[in-house]
């Protein structure tokens, strides 16, 4: 037992002789300079990072998504979901699309993904394969 005291007094007069020379200042630690500054000037860069990154590209994408859908007018072809039809009627926040089969499906405007006009060449074929 007395060689466990020994150990723990030199670690604690380690410890106390340590904590006196930076206290002097003869052996002082390595502080960080910049303080406040830089880690202010870090986050800034961050930000700008995330703006143009994240935010900038995903504020384009939703303009021209919506641009899309307000530009939707009745024989478009659309996207939704996977679900591929015709617009058959369109109202405030849902349209009504007319499926291959027949169906009728109303989809909120929201949850379209494509809009392909009816004017544009080179549709898509539909083939039956039940024949």
């Amino acid at each position: 037992m007395k060689m466990n005291f020994y150990k723990s007094a030199s670690f604690s007069s380690l410890l106390l002789v340590s904590s006196q020379a930076w206290a002097d200042g003869e052996a002082a630690p390595v502080g960080r300079e910049g303080g406040m500054s830089q880690t202010l000037i870090m986050i800034g860069v961050a930000l700008v990072f995330f703006y143009f990154i994240l935010w900038r590209p995903e504020q384009k994408r939703r303009k021209a998504a919506e641009q899309q859908r307000n530009s939707m007018k009745v024989g478009d072809r659309v996207t939704a979901m996977g679900l591929i039809g015709t617009i058959a009627r369109i109202q405030d926040n849902t349209i009504i699309v007319k499926m291959y089969d027949g169906a009728k499906v109303e989809i909120l405007k929201a949850a379209i993904t494509d809009v392909q006009s009816s004017s544009e060449e080179g549709k898509p074929e539909i083939i039956d394969s039940t024949k």
